[in-house]
């Protein structure tokens, strides 16, 4: 925070939990102008802007879930000076006026939360965020301050390179988290993993957080798990944006005891007293593990992160890094296909896989994906959003199927479907060139007749595409070298990514300190060759159990584990007595019924901390009340009577 005040480009690594929001909410309030927080996803803006809130702190955020009055009506808000912070996803300045506006409300810090997104060589590689460097110059080049719980040296250098960062103050306070405790079990098969999953489980309270790779792995885990009596839900970027803010409420308000995830839950999560993460399969590096694991405890109190790891695993990382960073050779073969492909115009009406298919040699829909990203970046080839007016269109349902399912009334999908047979005199039926601008009046324009297309491709009435649209290559006879390809980078990357899957997997081997392993990797010198909090200082011997040699009856008790005592997973209880804990639970019903109330997660209406305090020491006064940790005036005054009624049995 000194070193932000003194107006200072900083970069901090603080551990999760650690307290990098307060780095710049708190100079944010003494700082006379804006402040703007890059913010990876949409649900980590709500919470904190939720929480800042309560506190009574002026914050907004704007983003992809709100229209165009509503983001208008905040930015407003910003200019007349009612707003400290603004939250902001990187891709809002991809386009529009956005920075220039920003710009003139008078920007006194850039606050880039996840600031690992921006390196390439960390574990989440965004090209939004290779790009807050032209940002940071279209707001001013304001003081910069970068946040991230998990990086290394070379990512830290790599990070204040990127961005720019004059001669910053960098705060490493360590990584280390005393209250988790590491555990990996050694598995053969996804057979083992269930079963050992469901155990871990039924050994342990508290709700739970499980990572799986794949979005079909995390269906089906979470099915298995339903199966088996535990409450779970599934939760991926595959799921459309209200069936997952419906599954995170209901994690959040523990409605349901497990969420099982790919990493897109990963940086969205606030949540405190999560007392298991459970990873099904071996991630990619060690940073993207310890970031995860790391939403494990961010109460304070003792969790546990379990690794269920099969040598098989590297193999689906090596499949994504090959997909990820073609060589040479796919690149290559996909480049000439384009342009074999291409008309004269250098218009490729292929898709992706039918590109793939066209290359020679072996190469895959993702590889083609990957390999088009390094050509459209190089300039060889672009994409074409195609006319605005002119459509190809071929209607693929039967006369007889749209009567029965359009009906005969007039409506505007039958309307357009009647007016582009007659302008075609049928052809559409075989496929035919339209233009949408001389469809009759009435029929939305343009614009209004592609929203019905749209919708009429969805229910596979039709196909259509604008005449233009897709990928264009820009000279279909020039060689590859012609173009810029920054081949030494994707080398560079490919090598990288492969170093760190090597990593993770020492990590999961190591007969050593876990601890000291994941310390020592991020140069941390609190790193010692032994500790009390993993299963190899404690010498315990975790046994896989298969999902087969589960019994309904055997579900959920403990899995067996040599020379382990029975977990206690919730160590905050110990010290409260039978009527304190009933007392506890009833508050916890209370934040429940309140965070429902007004649409926020529990822990800002209060952490578990508070409660258990409350229930410890039974304030019956308002001032008694405020004397209790996490009890501020903004607090008192929102929630103070509803929790005074309830310690006083009202």
């Amino acid at each position: 925070m000194e070193s932000v005040l003194g107006g200072r480009d900083t970069l901090v690594i603080l551990p999760t939990g650690g307290g990098k929001s307060l780095c710049y909410q708190v100079p944010a309030l003494v700082l006379d102008g804006l402040t703007i927080v890059l913010s990876p996803l949409i649900s980590l803006m709500k919470d904190q802007v939720d929480a800042l809130d309560a506190k009574g702190i002026p914050a907004t955020f704007i983003n992809s879930s709100l229209t165009s009055s509503q983001i208008s009506d905040r930015l407003g808000k910003a200019q007349r000076g009612e707003v400290k912070l603004l939250y902001v996803a990187p891709e809002r300045f991809d386009f529009g006026n956005a920075a220039e506006r920003i710009a003139a409300m008078g920007v006194s810090l850039l606050a880039i939360d996840e600031a690992h997104c921006i390196s390439e060589w960390g574990h989440d590689f965004r090209p939004s965020y290779r790009r807050v460097r032209d940002i940071r110059q279209k707001l001013g080049s304001p003081p910069t301050l970068a946040l991230t719980a998990t990086a290394t040296p070379e990512v830290r250098r790599d990070i204040s390179r990127v961005l720019g960062l004059h001669n910053p103050e960098v705060v490493l306070t360590g990584f280390d988290r005393p209250n988790l405790r590491w555990h990996v079990v050694r598995t053969k098969n996804d057979s083992e993993k269930d079963g050992t999953l469901v155990e871990i489980l039924g050994r342990h309270d508290g709700v739970a957080i499980v990572y799986a790779a794949t979005r079909k792995t995390v269906d089906r885990v979470a099915q298995m798990l339903s199966r088996s009596g535990i409450r779970a839900e599934a939760y991926h970027a595959g799921l459309d944006d209200q069936r997952r803010r419906e599954v995170q409420d209901s994690f959040m308000s523990e409605q349901v005891r497990v969420i099982v995830a790919t990493n897109a839950f990963g940086m969205g999560i606030d949540k405190r007293n999560v007392r298991l993460v459970i990873h099904h399969a071996m991630p990619g590096s060690l940073e993207a593990y310890y970031q995860e694991a790391g939403r494990a405890g961010r109460d304070g109190d003792s969790a546990d992160c379990y690794l269920l790891h099969a040598f098989q695993d590297r193999f689906t990382h090596e499949f994504f890094i090959k997909a990820a960073c073609p060589d040479r050779e796919v690149i290559t073969a996909v480049y000439y296909a384009a342009c074999n492909r291409s008309d004269k115009h250098g218009s490729l009406a292929l898709d992706t896989a039918g590109l793939a298919a066209a290359a020679k040699g072996k190469v895959s829909d993702r590889e083609a994906e990957s390999a088009l990203r390094v050509l459209t970046a190089a300039g060889a080839v672009s994409v074409s959003e195609g006319s605005r007016s002119r459509a190809r269109v071929r209607v693929l349902a039967t006369p007889e199927r749209i009567r029965a399912e359009l009906g005969t009334e007039e409506s505007f999908e039958l309307g357009v479907l009647r007016a582009l047979w007659k302008s075609t005199r049928g052809a559409i039926a075989e496929g035919a060139i339209v233009d949408l601008d001389e469809l009759p009046p009435g029929l939305t324009g343009p614009g209004g007749a592609a929203d019905v297309l749209d919708a009429l491709q969805d229910r596979q009435f039709v196909m259509w595409s604008r005449v233009g649209e897709g990928l264009i290559v820009a000279d279909r006879k020039a060689p590859i070298e012609r173009w810029p390809v920054d081949w030494d980078t994707l080398e560079r990357r490919r090598r990288a990514e492969e170093s760190q899957l090597g990593v993770m997997q020492k990590y999961a081997y190591t007969d050593h300190c876990r601890r000291g392993f994941v310390l020592r990797y991020f140069g941390d010198p609190a790193a010692t060759n032994r500790c009390e909090q993993c299963d190899n200082c404690l010498a315990l011997k975790h046994e896989a159990t298969s999902s087969a040699a589960l019994s309904p009856r055997s579900r959920g008790k403990p899995a067996r584990v040599r020379g382990e005592k029975k977990s206690k997973s919730a160590p905050e209880l110990d010290d409260l007595t039978a009527d304190e804990r009933t007392l506890l639970d009833g508050l916890r019903s209370l934040r429940t019924t309140i965070s429902k109330r007004d649409g926020v997660p529990a822990y800002v209406v209060f952490p578990d901390r508070t409660l258990r305090e409350m229930a410890r020491s039974r304030p019956l006064t308002a001032g008694a009340l405020a004397d209790v940790h996490g009890v501020g005036p903004a607090k008192m005054e929102k929630y103070g009577e509803d929790f005074l009624s309830a310690l006083r049995g009202d």
